[in-house]
């Protein structure tokens, strides 16, 4: 199996590269990061081939990715969130490369590799969601909306590849501890690491092991959606506003 495996620089992506190589397939890493990408393919060997790429530049994805030989799996890793300010203090910046990079890369990518997929009568699409898209908290807005959009993105896309034998997940995981809340919070490992003060969170690792569970199905089992939180996350009731007016 050939995986294409974006935001393979750090966190769930890394993770997903790691674990794939290990049960014995071979990785293309997508990543901006040139150093990590190297050190990457030092640890993981000749399975692995690095391939540095913003997913955000169509031309470019364009050009690179759509001369790979035959993808087996996606795995659309690549995203962020930025900031947890509420609507209407939040950078408009902010919001656009959410939008740009969570929702149109993930798009970009995925159309150039499905009608290969296709055509050679096999392929997977995992998309890395997050349990935001369904639950929204104060300052998750557009972050939220993002992954609901990749929530709707996965079950379209399944709809329309009816009849072919390419299979979608969405994977939505709820809190992990990678670098998720240090990119959120513009570097402040101070203010990231009380996200997860107190409890367990998911490791990039678990979310990884998710990824290889659909991804070893038997061809006729298509995994839509998977949400997976650790047991210390739940839900909360929802909130009400007291004051007058």
């Amino acid at each position: 199996m050939t995986a294409l495996v974006t935001g393979a620089t750090s966190g769930i992506g890394e993770a997903c590269a790691e674990r794939l190589v290990a049960d014995g397939g071979r990785v293309v890493a997508v990543g901006r990061r040139t150093d990590r990408l190297a050190a990457l393919a030092d640890r993981l060997g000749p399975a692995l081939q690095p391939m540095a790429l913003d997913v955000t530049d169509r031309p470019e994805v364009e050009r690179l990715l759509g001369a790979l030989p035959a993808v087996d799996l996606l795995v659309n890793s690549a995203g962020m969130a930025l900031g947890l300010e509420p609507a209407p203090r939040a950078s408009i910046d902010d919001w656009d490369r959410m939008i740009e990079t969570n929702c149109r890369a993930l798009v970009f990518v995925t159309r150039l590799l499905l009608p290969g997929m296709i055509a050679r009568g096999r392929g997977h699409v995992v998309n890395i969601g997050s349990v935001a898209g369904s639950y929204p908290y104060p300052g998750g807005n557009v972050y939220g909306a993002t992954k609901a959009f990749v929530r709707q993105f996965s079950l379209a896309i399944r709809s329309d590849l009816l009849g072919t034998p390419v299979r979608v997940t969405d994977v939505e995981p709820g809190m992990v501890e990678t670098e998720f809340s240090v990119v959120r919070f513009a570097g402040d490992r101070a203010r990231a690491g009380k996200v997860y003060e107190g409890m367990q969170p998911l490791s990039a690792a678990d979310i990884a092991d998710v990824v290889a569970w659909c991804a070893s199905r038997p061809p006729h089992v298509n995994v839509n959606t998977v949400e997976v939180m650790p047991v210390q996350q739940a839900f909360g009731p929802f909130a009400v506003s007291r004051t007058a007016g």
